[in-house]
């Protein structure tokens, strides 16, 4: 039984006022829920302010991108070791990522390596489109994804890591997977993949959440399954009540099931 892993990515939304004005209003409800680890991901100019507001209680902080160059030439881009002394995790490869800005498994390998490199935990991404689940591909893609965002890790990196599983056709869509969908794909691809290429223990070891459309109202769908390890939260994250609520269910689901 794995400590759940409840995060929350803003995406782009929240000015640094508005994201600390969130903050003060999730972070008592947040600091008293025992039994689950809780990460806030606001946008990187948000960062600092964040850190200060989270430093005395038990919530942690993510960024939601990096590069893999520690300095250099590379104008907007964001290196490790300007978000290590920050935050403790860092979201990468997430599907919007791939889908608007060209991200591919070889640049998030980059990018994990770096991260690892640095301290930092790095949340992977990895999903179907609608198109590749209902052409009955989900297996391949997804098994594909983790061979390709894993490469050249060892085992002892890769039972570091936390993996979201997030079907691109259930991000931000209100139409998410169902519990026992994503608890197969989590235990028999994503897991499965990672026996393959290491072993069962290190399959074992490692972390999965599910991302898309997760909510007050769902979650306890979603954590109640035993190869779901948390969730990764989007618009419900940015909506105080409702971000604390998913993760007092994921508390108590978790601990009934314990």
């Amino acid at each position: 039984m794995h400590t759940p892993l409840i995060a929350g990515n803003w995406k782009m939304n929240k000015a640094i006022e508005e994201a600390v004005n969130l903050v003060r209003e999730m972070r008592p409800g947040l600091n008293e829920v025992p039994g689950v680890d809780k990460v806030l991901c606001p946008p990187f100019t948000a960062l600092a302010a964040v850190k200060e507001l989270l430093e005395p209680t038990t919530i942690k902080l993510g960024a939601q991108n990096m590069y893999w160059e520690e300095k250099g030439a590379y104008t907007g881009e964001i290196s490790p070791l300007m978000l290590k002394d920050l935050c403790q995790y860092v979201i990468l490869g997430h599907s919007e990522q791939r889908q608007y800005f060209g991200e591919t498994d070889d640049r998030v390998n980059k990018k994990i390596k770096a991260a690892l490199a640095h301290s930092l935990i790095p949340i992977v991404c990895v999903g179907e489109n609608l198109a590749q689940n209902e052409a009955g591909q989900t297996e391949a893609v997804v098994g594909g994804q983790v061979r390709g965002c894993l490469a050249g890790l060892s085992a002892e990196q890769v039972r570091g890591l936390i993996i979201a599983y997030e079907p691109l056709w259930a991000i931000g869509t209100g139409r998410p997977a169902t519990g026992v969908g994503a608890n197969a794909v989590i235990g028999q691809t994503i897991r499965g993949t990672i026996g393959d290429l290491y072993d069962k223990a290190t399959a074992q070891t490692v972390r999965v959440q599910y991302g898309g459309s997760v909510n007050p109202k769902n979650v306890a769908e979603f954590m109640s399954q035993v190869e779901i390890d948390g969730a990764l939260v989007g618009g419900a994250s940015l909506k105080a009540a409702d971000f604390v609520e998913i993760v007092r269910i994921s508390a108590q689901v978790k601990e009934a099931s314990s």
